[in-house]
């Protein structure tokens, strides 16, 4: 029998209460992995870790609120000895790069088995990476290519505001998921279109279509 001390102390972070309940109740049935806590928002997650004694936390990228690389750069600055396993439904080959660079200590899709999510968790939980196959490779050998696809080009603030306006969100909507003023996002874009070498916005969506960057 394995002793508390001993277990994995996880949080999960997801905004789908029927996918948390899925893990929970996989993880319930290993005797060294135990969900201490879960949180649906970026922000609650945050707060939720708060004085936690945990090993690891397992969080989507797509929240309501602070999400995606933001949040993972908060965790990192706040907790920098938490690892995080990033879990997604976006496609690893054009998002793990960007998110380990940013600090993750995994990466898996949400459509994993139940055996691969557990394996990720233990490895990262004891300091270690978890990457595809497929991804590690990228990682090896990406970083000094020069061809690489227009997109990561981009810095992740632009990387963020693409994807928003490639969902079909406006300037608007953006300034105010992001907390930053219309005119910020004008610029944002503005620069995304000339590093995409493009010059409207259904141009960014077909390229973000063709390219399988939208879940």
């Amino acid at each position: 029998m394995i002793s508390t001390k001993e277990r994995i102390k996880l949080v999960i972070a997801d905004d789908h209460p029927l996918f948390r309940r899925g893990l929970k109740n996989a993880f319930s049935e290993t005797s060294d992995i135990e969900v201490i806590a879960e949180a649906e928002n970026g922000d609650e997650l945050l707060n939720k870790i708060k004085g936690l004694d945990l090993s690891i936390v397992l969080m989507d990228v797509a929240m309501p609120g602070i999400h995606g690389l933001d949040l993972l750069k908060k965790i990192r600055e706040e907790y920098p000895k938490t690892p995080v396993l990033v879990l997604t439904v976006y496609p690893e080959e054009h998002y793990a790069v960007r998110f380990f660079k940013a600090g993750a200590s995994g990466f898996i899709h949400k459509e994993s088995s139940t055996d691969l999510i557990y394996a990720a968790v233990r490895k990262v939980a004891r300091g270690g990476k978890f990457a595809s196959p497929e991804i590690t490779e990228k990682l090896a050998f990406d970083f000094g290519k020069t061809d690489r696809p227009l997109h990561e080009n981009l810095s992740d603030r632009e990387h963020q505001v693409f994807m928003m306006l490639a969902e079909g969100e406006s300037p608007t909507e953006i300034g105010k998921k992001l907390s930053l003023s219309v005119k910020t996002i004008s610029t944002h874009r503005s620069r995304i279109l000339e590093k995409m070498q493009m010059k409207k916005n259904a141009e960014l969506i077909h390229y973000a279509i063709s390219n399988r960057l939208l879940q």
